[in-house]
């Protein structure tokens, strides 16, 4: 596989584009992307994994853009974007608000302080990384060609599992459904196209990539099975049970054990040229693109990646969820998946169809950059970043973990409550003396408050006043 040179071939791309007006859809939603390497084409910096030496020969990356997908541990990785950018004293491209205009396609003029540039011009932002549709022609009006773009994506039954308890009050089709399971056993009974909200209730990681939906999307079936291929790689996932956000031990991922689920048979998994199309321009634009049931090695990557130390990228899990009923029975050794919620994962899948292509696609390219950075290299380095994770969390956090936020009295700290489950936050130690206080304050704080300071700090009021969070937008 072609891992350390991408290469803007108008050869190849032609072929795409071709395939892609041969399905019959507008290139609007494109915007130009073809061209992101203006002008000319060129050769995209390759990615090759460090030495593993103490001494970086690299330069840390610090034009950054990440996009920011929905219910899929998005908000943790946005903190420690938040608390590197902060630190090193660089520029965020903010919206007005808390989002970029979503669920509308990202936009630059909602950038605050965009002003239309001239293309030899140099864009005076870092990073960009809050919420926002995917649009690549924008995009690049804001930041530069050569910038790291990354994602991260999420076992759409997990997904799903989140999603309906997250944004049932906002989706019309889970709102008229009386549970997960209903909604998924008959799905078109409660979902109408276009519906308010109810881009949150189906394929909705490629929604946020900005992907158009094709017109067999009504009745095109991709299999929740996976390919039964000795030549292909590995696809390693846990039970679509477990949550990905759990605080310091997510789940066993593979630092500690490397075994693809004999569960995971044979089947007919063969995705339409318009999905494999899709498939082929995600990857011409994204560096990497994290897997949340295997966030820590995910980190790790992305500390490679960007040349950043792994204290950059060491932090807590945010916008967790507490008291969601998982259909997971644990014994002492092994992990027991109900017939129950078998039966709902592969309807989550099945229903989900384009999301779970998305998810193959980028658990499998992960893993090809895992084999390539070493599994006992990735072993070792995932049990140190574990280790600095619990050691702050100790010194950091009263009871060293999440907790309710009827226990967080200090609104700085408390994260936005919405959904119908409670989402967890952090009570900072008493005593802490100045240093140990400010860095664990970056640490535990939500991603609305952080975005409040930042920008607070670009763009200082002209009258002091305390931060406000009261006009808070759903995530």
């Amino acid at each position: 596989m072609a891992w350390t040179m991408r290469l803007w071939r108008p050869r190849s791309l032609g072929v795409a584009l071709g395939v892609f007006m041969t399905i019959g859809f507008g290139l609007q939603f494109l915007g130009g992307s073809f061209q992101r390497r203006l002008p000319g084409l060129q050769l995209r910096q390759s990615w090759v994994p460090s030495l593993g030496s103490t001494v970086k020969s690299c330069l840390p990356r610090q034009r950054l853009v990440f996009l920011k997908t929905h219910k899929s541990g998005s908000s943790s990785v946005l903190n420690l974007l938040h608390r590197y950018g902060d630190q090193q004293g660089l520029r965020f491209a903010l919206p007005a608000h808390y989002q970029f205009g979503y669920p509308k396609l990202f936009q630059a003029s909602k950038v605050k302080g965009y002003h239309p540039q001239s293309a030899d011009t140099q864009k005076p932002f870092h990073i960009l990384c809050h919420h926002m549709r995917f649009n690549l022609k924008e995009v690049l009006q804001v930041m530069p060609s050569d910038s790291f773009f990354f994602s991260i994506v999420r076992d759409p039954a997990a997904l799903a599992r989140s999603a309906f308890s997250y944004y049932k009050s906002v989706s019309s089709a889970f709102r008229k459904a009386p549970s997960l399971a209903a909604f998924l056993s008959n799905p078109q009974a409660f979902y109408r196209p276009g519906a308010r909200g109810n881009h949150y209730a189906r394929n909705l990681l490629w929604f946020d990539f900005g992907l158009p939906s094709p017109p067999e999307t009504k009745t095109m079936k991709v299999s929740p099975q996976l390919p039964r291929d000795p030549k292909s790689l590995q696809l390693h996932i846990v039970p679509s049970g477990a949550s990905p956000g759990t605080l310091f031990r997510p789940v066993t991922t593979a630092a500690d054990s490397y075994k693809q689920p004999a569960s995971l048979v044979s089947s007919d998994f063969r995705p339409s040229s318009f999905i494999q199309w899709g498939l082929a321009w995600l990857d011409s634009v994204f560096d990497l693109v994290m897997v949340a049931e295997y966030f820590d090695e995910s980190l790790v990557l992305l500390a490679d990646a960007l040349c950043w130390s792994l204290d950059d990228v060491v932090g807590f899990m945010h916008n967790a969820q507490a008291g969601k009923k998982q259909s997971l029975i644990r014994t002492a050794n092994k992990t027991v998946v109900t017939g129950e919620d078998q039966q709902l994962t592969k309807q989550a899948r099945a229903w989900n169809n384009l999301d779970w292509a998305l998810y193959i696609h980028f658990n499998r390219s992960l893993w090809a950059r895992i084999e390539q950075y070493g599994r006992s290299r990735l072993q070792r380095a995932v049990a140190e970043l574990r280790a600095r994770r619990e050691a702050l969390a100790k010194r950091c956090l009263v009871g060293g973990e999440a907790l309710d936020p009827k226990y967080i009295a200090d609104a700085k700290l408390r994260p936005l409550q919405f959904g119908s489950a409670k989402v967890l936050g952090y009570v900072l130690q008493s005593g802490l003396n100045q240093k140990d206080k400010e860095e664990c304050e970056r640490l535990a704080t939500p991603e609305l408050q952080y975005k409040d300071k930042l920008d607070a700090k670009q763009f200082p009021p002209t009258v002091s006043s305390p931060l406000k969070t009261s006009r808070l937008l759903s995530p």
